[in-house]
């Protein structure tokens, strides 16, 4: 229960109170002898308990969230459960005995040095009451915490293998098999040293894909070497209508999503016009601890072949590797994609 959150959650304002209020009950019939003796009685008795009540409660509530925010179960488990023992037993030790004390001093005008005493003989209850509280927190809030990282690392394997699918599909798609089959087909005839060469990089890129399906990430380094097999198959296509320029000095600790940078040009070539008349730009660049891979628009309409998931796909991925968002920039000049680089652990 979100104490802070309770005021504009009325039924679960009610819940609270009326919890707070069989525990107070409870208090009254275990350690207050004669606090049903009269209706007067059991008001300050019952006021008394309530006043525990809460102050417990609720402050073990709010101590209990601001330490999850901060600690992590997954990664500091036995961090965590010190930390929340600890800070569980100091609030409740301390916000009992000024709870006691202002109640003495209320109901029966006794000042802290003459309800000493009494506090302390009683202490031990509350402590009692603390740690077996401190123990039921920490036993649920590991499970659930347990719960959601198995649940997001099952969600994690099927959207990497939607992803590696469509990855996959994008490569080895009939269009893409038609498109480069027919390039390979007239090279053959007019330039064979070409066709040759084209062959070996259509073999290094299929290669590729395949070396790369069961991986997460790949060193940037062999992504740029299939960048560059894919590039040479869209250019030899294309020839002067096309143009990518590739400015990337990889680090050794770089690494990538693996065929990133592919559906990215991909995306650029299937969605804007490439002639003579309007040729098409590709610019792949690397600004500090990202990679930008740019284009100039010039939309064309590429019918119900569109689905619109390659960036959602992309986008999801890097979302589990990287606190850094994908930064997807667009006027009516240029589409700019800004890619975080991950590095190795």
């Amino acid at each position: 229960m979100n104490i802070p959150g309770l005021w504009n959650k009325p039924f679960s304002f009610f819940r609270f109170l009326m919890a707070n209020v069989l525990l107070s009950m409870i208090l009254i019939l275990s350690f207050m002898n004669g606090g049903l003796k009269d209706w007067n009685t059991f008001l300050i008795a019952f006021l008394w308990a309530f006043s525990i009540s809460v102050t417990q409660w609720g402050g073990l509530q709010l101590i209990h969230g601001y330490i999850n925010k901060k600690i992590s179960w997954i990664e500091t488990p036995v961090k965590k459960t010190f930390a929340q023992i600890l800070a569980f037993l100091s609030y409740s030790i301390t916000a009992f005995i000024l709870v006691q004390f202002f109640n003495y001093y209320v109901w029966m005008g006794y000042l802290p040095s003459k309800s000493w005493d009494s506090i302390i003989k009683s202490l031990p209850y509350t402590l009692m009451i603390s740690g077996i509280i401190s123990l039921i927190y920490t036993a649920v809030g590991f499970f659930f915490a347990w719960k959601r990282s198995f649940q997001q690392a099952e969600k994690l394997k099927v959207e990497m293998l939607a992803y590696k699918y469509e990855s996959l599909r994008n490569q080895i798609n009939p269009h893409f098999l038609f498109n480069s089959l027919n390039v390979l087909s007239d090279l053959v005839y007019d330039d064979q040293r070409l066709a040759v060469k084209f062959i070996q990089q259509m073999s290094d890129l299929f290669r590729y894909v395949l070396d790369s399906r069961d991986k997460e990430l790949v060193p940037l380094k062999d992504e740029l070497e299939f960048i560059r097999s894919f590039t040479f198959m869209l250019k030899t296509r294309f020839e002067e209508k096309l143009k990518i320029e590739i400015d990337v000095q990889p680090d050794p600790e770089d690494y990538i999503v693996p065929m990133t940078l592919q559906l990215l040009i991909e995306n650029a070539v299937k969605h804007n016009e490439i002639s003579e008349a309007f040729p098409l730009r590709i610019s792949v660049r690397k600004k500090m601890d990202s990679l930008e891979v740019e284009n100039n628009v010039q939309a064309k309409h590429v019918g119900d072949d569109s689905k619109k998931t390659g960036l959602k796909n992309i986008t999801q991925q890097y979302a589990f590797f990287s606190e850094k968002p994908i930064r997807i920039l667009t006027s009516d000049e240029r589409f700019l994609v800004r890619v975080p680089i991950l590095k190795s652990l």
